[in-house]
């Protein structure tokens, strides 16, 4: 119930925001070498898997679903919010996107070689995440990719931590935590980036990229 509550709550603000979302965040990557470079590695990770196919899961208006598929990878969008689909649908005709739910994904076993997930687990109740990250674990196949993206908390006596968010409360993440968590879940770290706030920033947040893979079949 507290998940399908905070799901609800969650879809209706960014279906309010939507069109400010998706125009402050349409060109978030050209000022972003970083985060370039940390999508360009889960690309040529997640090429070598699921034949390519990759899920982008809290899309919002599509823009890294679209420049996965500048990538080459065969990319696809989900997001909880159906006027963020809307968006992401007219701006990108080409690409699919779906209207769905991290916690019950409309994909089969095994199917994709990787999962991004670029804070969209931010407003999933900490109690829930296993939920979801099973979910994660459930889709890819053998050898497949995870990278996600979360704000961290400041110490390690705050696994976790609620922030005003600007559309709807979320959650901060101790970094050992959540990678406990992941292999709690089968899916093994494999590497992390960290970006330090700059002074322009309006949070004083670090920023954590994880990234986790799906143990080959008949491995630990």
């Amino acid at each position: 119930m507290v998940e399908h509550d905070a799901l609800d709550a969650t879809r209706e603000a960014y279906d309010a925001a939507a069109p400010t979302y998706a125009e402050l965040f349409r060109d978030a990557l050209r000022d972003s070498p970083l985060d370039r470079g940390i999508l360009g590695v889960f690309a040529e990770l997640a090429a070598a898997r699921g034949g390519g196919q990759v899920a982008d899961l809290g899309c919002g208006p599509g823009h890294i679903t679209a420049y996965l598929d500048e990538l080459g990878l065969t990319a696809f969008g989900v997001d909880a919010s159906p006027v963020m689909i809307e968006l992401a649908r007219h701006a990108y005709p080409r690409l699919r996107f779906d209207v769905g739910s991290m916690a019950a994904l409309d994909i089969a076993d095994g199917a994709l070689g990787g999962v991004l997930s670029r804070w969209s687990i931010i407003h999933t109740p900490p109690e829930e995440l296993p939920v979801v990250l099973a979910e994660f674990q459930r889709v890819l196949a053998p050898g497949g990719h995870l990278l996600v993206g979360f704000s961290a908390t400041d110490d390690a006596s705050h696994p976790t931590q609620v922030f005003d968010h600007a559309v709807t409360p979320a959650h901060r993440w101790w970094p050992d935590h959540l990678a406990a968590t992941l292999r709690e879940s089968g899916l093994a770290e494999v590497a992390r980036t960290v970006r330090e706030p700059q002074p322009t920033d309006r949070r004083q947040f670090r920023e954590v990229h994880l990234l986790a893979r799906k143990a080959q079949a008949g491995t630990a």
